[in-house]
């Protein structure tokens, strides 16, 4: 049924709720899980020039976090006899990135959690979620994390 699914993590202990379901459904179906993280760079616009190598310094830093995050959750997956792998990629819209890596890879599914945002904290974070069920062209399973 299933041959791959996305997960995008972020890694929130909420975004990681849509782990086992992915797990559940990729040890059914034999499918390969892809672990996604996008990377959003800091605007270099509103720093001064003075500030750069310290940016610099800071998004290397995030992109070794997130490197070993993801290792670790790949590992465990591995561990189970799930066929998994990491993509870690650097964009300006999360959203953007998981769509355009969907339609790019032939992902089947998507499996991811939502933040349970709603009303004014919804429209001043914005929601990736939201983004991803409106733009998405293949199924969605969304997991909503307990309180």
């Amino acid at each position: 049924m299933f041959k791959k699914i996305l997960v995008p993590l972020d890694q929130s202990v909420m975004a990681e709720a849509a782990l086992p379901l992915a797990r559940g459904l990729a040890e059914q179906f034999g499918c390969e899980v892809v672990l996604f993280h996008a990377i959003v760079p800091v605007s270099m616009q509103y720093y001064s020039p003075e500030a750069m190598p310290y940016l610099a310094e800071a998004e290397h830093a995030k992109r070794v976090e997130s490197n070993t995050y993801l290792q670790r959750v790949v590992s465990s997956l591995l561990d189970r006899g799930v066929k998994a792998h990491v993509v870690l990629t650097e964009e300006k819209s999360a959203a953007n990135s998981i769509l355009d890596f969907v339609e790019r890879n032939a992902v089947d599914l998507i499996v991811m959690s939502t933040h349970g945002r709603s009303g004014i904290g919804r429209w001043l974070m914005g929601s990736v979620t939201d983004k991803v069920i409106h733009g998405a062209r293949v199924p969605l399973m969304l997991v909503r994390p307990e309180e």
